[in-house]
């Protein structure tokens, strides 16, 4: 098949600020189309309709994250297996298929149990309470809900699971961002490698005094799980962690930003919470549905051929999932382009659907639900200090979040 051109630019601040609209137009008229990537020059299918994302989605069989499960063994060495850096990090539960993915998942899911991230609620308010009095102390007008408050409270809850000192969480916000971004120019990927170097250099120094004492977190836990004779490699140690530190904080800050973004928008909604704050965790549903944080899922490769919606895709082909356009599909949710808390939400996918389900939703629902509820509680005359179209978003293809949130406190 002849690679179409760039029908739909999905990578510019444009498509950012239009993106619903834009995703609408793909479902109606190109709801699979295959154009370039962000590069330019690799191809992709892209999918929008629900029905198609979730069936692919669903289908481990067809469509893989592994590249070795779809691609002949010399263009994986071509093109993935060349960089320790990479191999270093590339090991995770996002990455795997089958028996390897469920004995890494096994590893972890003993962190993200119900019980535990229950528990987790009275750190999770304390470290609200601190952030917002530590908004309310500073003289900075407007304060960005971003950097005060979006980011540090995931970053804070992730990092004490793993163990990380509270000296450090700063330097794993930047290596986190490295990860999401792609390293298009040579520019990007070198500096993508030498992030890579000094993280893999930290890690390799906590994993050391892990080993030498142990605590109760989850890298200790890791940690003990290979030394108890589980198949578990430095490579997957390195790449789990880097798996933790994305998943755990990234979805969680575009989460709460975006939802703080449609709620002080909304303000029959923002009243209706204030007075009802018990009704914040079907609110938080329908806010992943209408706006949620990750806009497409981790590029799937066609492992065996296969047809979506009537279209023949080919092994060896590239699959993009584009998680937004789904969610925001009417065929499945009446009126989607209206944020309802009353709707039905159960079959919203902002975390995924089938084997690679979001392991961290449960958590990353309790912090948001205690993030914004302690935010209308505490700062009531909360307001944005620009309107929503003068907001800009993180040019991060993954994830649909803005860069800053500028708001006055009174």
């Amino acid at each position: 098949m002849e690679l179409d051109s760039v029908k739909y630019n999905l990578y510019s601040q444009y498509f950012r600020q239009h993106a619903y609209e834009i995703f609408t137009a793909m479902r109606e008229k190109d709801p699979i189309i295959r154009q370039p990537g962000i590069d330019g020059e690799t191809p992709l299918w892209f999918i929008s309709r629900y029905e198609d994302v979730e069936a692919v989605l669903r289908d481990d069989r067809h469509f893989v994250l592994d590249p070795k499960l779809a691609l002949d063994p010399e263009v994986v060495q071509r093109r993935f297996a060349g960089d320790p850096i990479v191999n270093q990090w590339n090991n995770h539960l996002l990455t795997k298929e089958g028996e390897d993915h469920r004995r890494l998942r096994s590893l972890v899911t003993q962190a993200f149990t119900p019980r535990r991230i229950a528990g987790l609620r009275p750190r999770i308010q304390a470290i609200a309470d601190q952030l917002i009095d530590r908004m309310m102390a500073s003289t900075a007008s407007p304060a960005d809900l971003v950097e005060s408050y979006a980011f540090p409270l995931p970053i804070t809850v992730i990092a004490e699971l793993l163990g990380v000192p509270v000296e450090d969480h700063e330097k794993f916000r930047d290596w986190s961002n490295v990860f999401v971004t792609p390293a298009v120019t040579p520019e990007a990927q070198q500096r993508f490698g030498e992030q890579m170097q000094a993280f893999i250099g930290y890690l390799g120094a906590l994993f050391a005094a892990r080993r030498q004492q142990p605590q109760e977190d989850l890298i200790s836990a890791l940690l003990q799980a290979e030394e108890s004779g589980d198949r578990l490699s430095l490579e997957e140690l390195f790449s789990m962690v880097v798996l933790l530190i994305v998943a755990g904080h990234e979805t969680t800050v575009s989460l709460i930003g975006n939802a703080v973004v449609q709620l002080l928008t909304h303000p029959n909604l923002l009243a209706r919470l204030k007075a009802h704050p018990e009704q914040m965790p079907q609110a938080v549903e329908e806010l992943l549905r209408y706006d949620p944080p990750v806009e497409r899922a981790i590029t799937r490769f066609v492992a065996q051929d296969a047809v979506v919606g009537g279209q023949a895709l080919k092994r060896g082909e590239m699959v993009v999932l584009l998680l937004g356009s789904a969610n925001r599909d009417e065929n499945i949710f009446p009126h989607a382009d209206r944020l309802d808390i009353e709707r039905e939400t159960r079959a919203h996918i902002a975390f995924g659907k089938g084997v690679h389900y979001c392991l961290g939703a449960p958590l990353a629902r309790l912090e948001a639900e205690i993030a914004l509820n302690t935010l209308l509680h505490r700062l009531p005359n909360l307001r944005l200090a620009l309107s929503q179209d003068e907001l800009e978003y993180r040019l991060v293809p993954l994830f649909h979040a803005y860069t800053h949130i500028p708001v006055y406190l009174e």
